[in-house]
């Protein structure tokens, strides 16, 4: 009979890692408030690719995501996100690869941004892996998190054509890589933006398979090495 339950218990531990990991990681509460003013940030804004050993915190971490693509203020059509959209579609998904985040373990994790939390895709540490697949870029796997930005093509293909594809998606893209840019200066935090990878081993690495999404943009964040 104690067998059993030793059994049970065990079968009941792992039904709540799951449901927790389908739940995801709740992130602090990002400041909206106070900080480095725009002009100052976008006056020091530089690219960094040397970065220190110093972890990143889950505060760092949801006030980098939430200046990525978080909600906002409510609009006309629903929440509005932090970075402008052709149409208002949305199409850019975003991804966190961790390695060295305190209180968060490695693995990447996919960012909703309606609830401001981490949902698990896969864990271990892949930073070594990302950065193979982007022609050996080093400050890949030094930087203690990476953002990696796919697109859903098909939402934007649906209202305005391969036109649309071609030149909404980048659009979309920029504006939200200059908005990590400009939070991570004032923070005192350094990122760079990485477009020279191989789509299809990235793909491989988010597990992107049959979910319609390709990588679009690459950017490692954490402090600047001495």
């Amino acid at each position: 009979m104690s067998r059993f339950f030793l059994i049970l218990a065990f079968l009941t531990a792992i039904a709540c890692l799951n449901v927790h990991a389908q739940a995801g990681i709740q992130l602090p509460e990002p400041e909206k408030e106070g900080g480095m003013s725009v002009k100052e940030a976008i006056q020091k804004r530089r690219s960094v690719r040397d970065f220190s050993d110093e972890p990143l915190t889950l505060k760092d971490v949801s006030q980098v995501l939430w200046a990525a693509g978080g909600k906002t203020v409510n609009g006309m059509t629903g929440p509005t996100r932090s970075y402008p959209s052709a149409g208002g579609l949305y199409p850019l998904e975003i991804y966190l690869v961790a390695g060295n985040v305190t209180g968060l373990g490695p693995g990447i994790y996919r960012y909703d941004w309606l609830k401001n939390l981490l949902v698990p895709v896969r864990p271990g540490d892949h930073r070594g892996q990302l950065a193979a697949a982007s022609w050996g870029q080093d400050m890949i796997k030094e930087a203690p998190a990476t953002i990696v930005i796919t697109v859903r093509a098909e939402r934007v293909k649906k209202r305005y054509g391969q036109r649309g594809v071609s030149r909404y998606v980048s659009m979309d893209a920029g504006h939200l890589g200059e908005n990590v840019h400009l939070i991570a200066e004032s923070m005192g935090l350094g990122t760079v933006m990485v477009g020279a990878f191989k789509d299809s081993e990235v793909a491989v690495i988010l597990g992107l398979r049959g979910r319609g999404e390709d990588p679009v943009y690459i950017m490692p964040v954490g402090h600047p090495a001495e």
